[in-house]
């Protein structure tokens, strides 16, 4: 993405993200950028100082920046929510891996002993299980297999 500061014919100033300059430059073309204030097609670049990162050494970052989260660490109070459910769910629960389908339809017919599962199963076998009138909720992670 790339950021650019516009003039239109009225000198109305405004910027604008484009996903390239390439992309500019054909929206540009087909009359497609119009000035956000009067909306005119006539639009130009306008001069501007290109943003350029520079790496700075930890001492030197201003006090008023925020550390950003780790990637590994829920960020938000929904990802934060998410975690605990699942660290409850695998706390309280057995994971039988693929055999989902098989161990939840025994159990609800019967023939195997009622405890709390979890694991994975295709769409088609939760779909079945669902329309049988097996009681299981799909999770909004998963749960068992170790991801990189």
């Amino acid at each position: 993405m790339i950021q650019y500061s516009l003039k239109c014919d009225n000198d109305h100033s405004f910027d604008s993200w484009f996903q390239s300059a390439s992309a500019f430059e054909k929206l540009q073309g087909a009359g497609m950028v119009s000035c956000a204030i009067c909306g005119s097609t006539d639009v130009k670049k306008s001069v501007m100082a290109p943003r350029v990162a520079t790496s700075r050494k930890k001492a030197d970052k201003p006090a008023t920046e925020t550390p950003k989260p780790k990637l590994s660490e829920p960020s938000t109070a929904a990802e934060q929510a998410l975690k605990e459910l699942k660290t409850q769910i695998e706390k309280n629960s057995t994971y039988v891996g693929d055999n989902f389908a098989t161990e939840a339809r025994a159990m609800h017919l019967g023939d195997a002993p009622e405890r709390q599962i979890h694991g994975e199963a295709k769409p088609e076998e939760a779909k079945k299980l669902i329309e049988d009138g097996v009681p299981v909720t799909p999770l909004p992670f998963m749960t068992g297999r170790k991801s990189n």
